[in-house]
This record gives C-alpha cells, structure tokens and sequence, in this order.
C-alpha cells in the first residue's frame, strides 16, 4: 500500500528537480543573449518548449526575478530585465568589495590545490560565448573557496550571473580574451605564491578593467536599436 505522505515527498522532489533544470535551462538562454533585453516570458509557450508543466516555468521565473534578471509586472507578465551601465556598475562595485577579501582570506588559509583553476583558464581560451561566463566563475571559485565563507560565495555567484551576460559581448573580442587570460594567469601565479598583497592588487585591477570594459559595452548596446 502506498504512503500518501511518501508519495507527496517524491512527488515534491521531482518538482524541485524539474524547476531546477528549467531555471538552469532559462538562466542561460538570458546570460547567453538568446533572450534579449526586454523579451517576453510566456509560460505556456517555454512549457510546451521545454516539455514541462506551467508550474516549475513559473517558479523558475519567480527565482530569476529574484536574481534581478527578469523582472515581473502585473497583469503584464514577465520580461528579460533591460541593460543598464547603473546596474553593471552596482554589480562590479559590490564584486570590488567581495572578491579581494575572499582571495585574500583564501590564500591566508593557505589556499588549495590550483590544477582545477589551471585547466579551467586553459578553457577559456578555447570556450564560445555562452561557455566562457561558466568556465570564468569555476575559475574565480576555485580560487576563493578555500576562505570557506558560503555566504559571500553565495552573493558572489549571483553577481557574477548578473554580470555574465555582460561579459559575454567582452569576450568575443579576441585581445580583450588575450587579456582576460593574462590577468587570470597573474592571479593564479599569486596564489601560489602566497602573495596575498599582490594578489589583492591584481584582482582589483582585474575587476576594474572588466567594469570599464563592459560599461563600454552596454553604453553601445543601449544606443543601438534592438531587433
């Protein structure tokens, strides 16, 4: 005989498991530009797409309005948020105040094993768009994680998602990659040296070439007219 409450328990599994994969699914359609700026989200249509039911399109939708890349409206529906330089600086402002804490409490903890970040930066350099902002992340997490602060890892995914689909535009230009690798090569060698000053330096430096990098981006993406 079955057990109502079991059966409840796996059903509730399946759908945490479902909404997951249409969120991840979404996510990347948004970071990767195949949903632009500004494009709706129509739930029956993505569920008929994505061979679901309304219910995990919808909770997928609530999640990523709460990553702040989608934005939901009233008797309106949901839309792809729109570019915005204010929000990329906000993004790369608060990753200043973040990551060259983390990396430097990672390599005070005596940092960790680099052969993952290592063959991640080997990656990128080979990676397409969509798969240069996912290889970026495992690279940054690896250098990060040893401080063991969940937390800040936590908020820091988030605004590397945000800043991601961003990013993306940068790295289509091949010297802006060639430069991207070179810092992350600086920042590895850091590490590994136990050298949490300079590797504090370089992160920051990093990050503020990224920022101006990217606003430059957006300000040209913003003036264009969408298709």
């Amino acid at each position: 005989m079955n057990n109502p409450a079991h059966t409840e328990r796996d059903s509730k599994l399946v759908r945490r498991t479902t909404v997951d994969l249409v969120l991840e699914a979404l996510r990347q359609r948004i970071l990767s530009g195949q949903l632009r700026p500004g494009a709706p989200l129509r739930q029956e249509a993505l569920a008929e797409e994505l061979g679901v039911s309304r219910i995990p399109v919808r909770e997928a939708i609530r999640r990523l309005e709460a990553e702040g890349l989608v934005s939901v409206h009233a008797h309106r529906g949901a839309y792809v948020c729109a570019i915005s330089a204010a929000d990329v600086v906000e993004t790369f402002e608060l990753r200043l105040q973040i990551e060259p804490w983390l990396f430097g409490e990672a390599i005070r903890a005596g940092g960790g094993p680099l052969d993952a970040a290592r063959t991640a930066l080997e990656a990128s350099r080979h990676a397409d768009t969509a798969e240069w902002g996912r290889i970026n992340w495992r690279l940054h997490e690896t250098l990060y994680l040893p401080a063991r602060r969940d937390l800040a890892m936590t908020v820091l995914r988030q605004l590397h998602d945000r800043g991601d689909r961003y990013l993306r535009f940068q790295v289509v230009n091949v010297p802006l990659r060639e430069q991207a690798y070179a810092e992350h090569l600086a920042l590895i060698e850091h590490a590994e040296k136990g050298d949490v000053a300079g590797a504090v330096k370089a992160l920051q430096a990093h990050i503020r070439v990224a920022l101006e990098q990217v606003v430059e981006v957006v300000a040209g993406l913003t003036q264009a007219p969408m298709e």
